[in-house]
């Protein structure tokens, strides 16, 4: 058979044109797994009829089952077969940004009232990060952005990919399983006038530690004398403390001061809705005529991306935000969810001092929201898995959501043995 190739006039063998193709994509090499999606791969793959998964971050029940919510339920019941399959505009659902904004500024919000928020309906937490990390990049190109050691993983890959140049700032203390405070606020001080910073509102990812109130005063202070930036990553309001009033105190400090910051928020954690992909992105603004610039921006860049975001799972969020009685009952069961993650927390460390660890587990309960950063070593890690069928990152991170009555004392018992001659 032969093909002809109109631009050149020629004819080719299709052998030829097929080696051509072929070529194209030779040089790719496999991506790097993804260390936490890799963790359950390797739990599914486990025969053992033993084996623990602490590496998901989802929540699970006490007996390791995924949750939807009542509120979720009937919400969903109220929303079917009511509405048609429209597009959402390019800004998403109004009513479920309206709602969001309550949640995280404040029901009686100034800064509502005056129309000096931007926000636009993203797709979850990672979505409005990476759709902020683009408009930082678009209209601060000499910026980079202060990453806290650790974080969530995902960050870095965020604001790579949208080329904005990242930096570091201290933040976990290893020894003490804390925060390192004096180093975080020197790397404040130290950093560049009119830095970005992210910063997570609440339940540090992965480390599960916060700054106490007072010290996100004196945070945001420091911001305030530097002139700096700070963008919130909020995955876990809610889910940290079972109070999203108490979650938001990081935001509410800043908005006491004055600050124009910006916010992620998600809706994966504290509603259940992992897979509907619900978040939103805010960024504080001037007044209502640079709020209204700014959101268009946003929308711009949100058009080659993925041009509207999806109406399911907002339509879930602003019906349960928007009725009185299903609001009572998702934080009611917003907080169970939290409860019993902290009920695990003790249990977990009871269990561990009971066994006469030499060592303190103190942080366990200190530590906040779903992960624990137990402080184990990755060869620790290692031959928790290897030798007790237990998963979770290498970093020493346990998911809580994954421990449960059932399985606490087995989880205690192999830390206890990979850890005590430590």
């Amino acid at each position: 058979m032969l093909l002809r190739n109109g631009c050149a006039g020629r004819i080719l063998k299709s052998g030829s044109f097929r080696s051509m193709s072929t070529s194209w994509w030779k040089h790719v090499e496999p991506a790097p797994k993804d260390p936490i999606l890799g963790v359950t791969e390797a739990f599914l793959a486990d025969p053992s009829p033993d084996k623990v998964n602490v590496g998901v971050g989802a929540y699970r029940d006490d007996n390791g089952k995924p949750v939807v919510l009542e509120c979720v339920r009937e919400a969903e019941r109220r929303i079917a077969g009511n509405l048609n399959m429209e597009y959402l505009p390019m800004g998403g659902s109004i009513k479920m940004v309206e709602e969001t904004l309550k949640l995280a500024y404040g029901e009686n919000s100034d800064l509502i009232k005056e129309k000096q928020i931007a926000a636009v309906q993203a797709l979850s937490g990672t979505g409005a990060c990476r759709l902020f990390a683009d408009f930082q990049k678009r209209f601060s190109p000499d910026s980079q952005i202060y990453i806290p050691v650790p974080t969530w993983a995902n960050h870095h890959n965020i604001w790579r990919d949208a080329h904005v140049p990242q930096n570091t700032f201290h933040y976990y203390h290893p020894e003490s399983r804390g925060l390192d405070f004096a180093s975080m606020m020197e790397d404040i001080k130290n950093a560049p006038n009119g830095s970005f910073f992210l910063l997570h509102a609440c339940a540090h990812n992965p480390t599960g530690v916060d700054p106490t109130e007072e010290q996100w005063r004196e945070i945001s202070h420091q911001f305030k004398v530097k002139g700096h930036f700070a963008f919130f990553d909020m995955a876990y309001q809610g889910f940290a403390s079972g109070d999203p009033e108490r979650d938001a105190k990081s935001i509410r400090i800043f908005l006491e001061d004055g600050h124009l910051i910006g916010c992620a928020q998600s809706y994966a954690k504290n509603m259940g809705l992992y897979g509907q992909r619900v978040g939103c992105l805010s960024v504080i603004c001037e007044d209502e005529k640079q709020a209204v610039a700014v959101k268009s921006q946003l929308q711009q860049l949100a058009r080659p991306m993925y041009s509207n975001p999806p109406v399911h799972g907002a339509l879930v969020v602003s019906t349960i935000l928007g009725d009185p009685e299903l609001k009572k009952l998702w934080l009611t069961e917003v907080k169970g969810m939290a409860d019993r993650i902290i009920g695990m927390r003790s249990a977990l460390r009871e269990n561990l001092e009971k066994l006469g660890s030499p060592l303190s587990w103190e942080h366990i309960t200190k530590q906040i929201g779903m992960f624990c950063y137990s402080g184990m070593t990755p060869e620790q890690v290692d031959r928790l898995t290897n030798e007790y069928h237990i998963y979770m990152t290498r970093n020493g991170r346990i998911s809580m959501a994954g421990v449960t009555t059932g399985n606490v004392g087995f989880l205690a018992n192999a830390i206890h043995e990979v850890t005590k001659s430590a």
